[in-house]
């Protein structure tokens, strides 16, 4: 492990759970550096996993040039990204990949009705497609040696999973007529969450939990997740259906950082119940940031990814005295954000 990555490690586990000493800058590569990975989505071929292969190790080695490059507070890793759907389709679910289309793979839902939820068995942790992403695990394990962490898969709460099983407008329907059903489904998804994520720590060794953004975190901090579909259900409601999975990930794994691109500012105070609820990515909507810099302030990392430099200046300008921040920057080439890095920084400072 290289000086640089050690003072990293050290800066951003105190972003995260000790004493502040700077907002943190991530620098993501740019795309033209490396380019999307092969198609398909490999949890969606039936090709060997072991094709990916070196375009994984290519990404790594891209992450390590970008961090020599800026000297920001990343720490390189492995990110074994997917679609949405990886633990709806172990659940039965059929995935649809949009041929010649640069997105995603997307699940389809299995289940229409209460008693169909309660007819799905709980899946095995090597359930396709979960096999090929702990396959890729260890044949990257293999290639890149002990120390390199092994970024998670694309995660999604146990009530977005859920989600994706049942079609969305009758399981919405059921949190109402039939909320019985819905957690019993929730839970389901729950418990193959937690056994999947315990498998792949262990068969991963040294891993990022971090699945978006890009950042870094040790795992017994807790893990990352997606919960998306707040926006459209009261706090109510969510403390019906979310909060005692969230509780309970957050209590079985460390804590929990938490992505979320609804238009949920109306969650807030209920996200807050959520212990160790360690960093939270937000997609913005109207009144913007301020908010969340409010409510979160002295509790919280605010994440923001991917935004324009007069945006996180604005977050700057409204940051408390105890708020902290990660922002993950990104940009067409390494020579144009160099200079977008370098104001940031100064405005970012970090201290010993």
């Amino acid at each position: 492990m290289t000086p640089r990555e050690t003072r990293s490690r050290r800066f951003l586990t105190d972003l995260f759970s000790g004493p502040f000493r700077g907002h943190a800058i991530i620098v993501s590569p740019p795309p033209d550096d490396q380019g999307p990975p092969p198609p398909p989505d490999y949890t969606t071929s039936r090709k060997p996993v072991s094709d990916w292969l070196p375009w994984y190790v290519q990404q790594y080695r891209t992450r390590v040039r970008c961090a020599e490059a800026f000297d920001d507070d990343s720490v390189p890793y492995v990110g074994l990204n997917t679609n949405t759907g990886i633990f709806a389709a172990a659940f039965g679910c059929p995935i649809h990949v949009y041929e010649g289309q640069a997105t995603n793979a997307a699940a389809r839902p299995v289940v229409n009705a209460a008693l169909e939820a309660a007819r799905l068995p709980e899946p095995a942790v090597d359930t396709p497609p979960l096999d090929r992403i702990l396959e890729l695990a260890r044949l990257l394990r293999r290639e890149l040696g002990p120390d390199v962490p092994l970024g998670v898969p694309d995660v999604q709460s146990p009530f977005d999973i859920a989600a994706l099983i049942w079609n969305k407008e009758d399981m919405f329907a059921a949190m109402l007529d039939e909320p019985a059903a819905v957690l019993d489904l929730t839970g389901k998804c729950n418990r193959l969450l937690k056994r999947f994520l315990l498998e792949f720590k262990a068969q991963a060794g040294e891993t990022n939990m971090c699945h978006c953004p890009y950042a870094w975190a040790p795992a017994d901090l807790g893990i990352w997740l997606s919960e998306d579909e707040v926006g459209s259900i009261s706090p109510t409601m969510f403390d019906h259906f979310c909060l005692p999975f969230l509780k309970d990930l957050s209590k079985t794994c460390g804590g929990l950082f938490m992505h979320c691109c609804a238009n949920a500012d109306h969650q807030y105070e209920h996200f807050k119940k959520i212990p160790k609820l360690r960093g939270l990515n937000r997609v913005f909507q109207s009144p913007g940031p301020e908010p969340a810099i409010k409510a979160f302030a002295g509790r919280t990392v605010l994440m923001q990814a991917w935004s324009p430099e007069d945006f996180l200046n604005r977050m700057l300008d409204l940051a408390r005295p105890d708020s902290r921040f990660l922002f993950n920057i990104d940009g067409p080439s390494l020579e144009e954000l160099k200079p977008f890095y370098e104001r940031l920084r100064k405005r970012c400072p970090r201290t010993s």
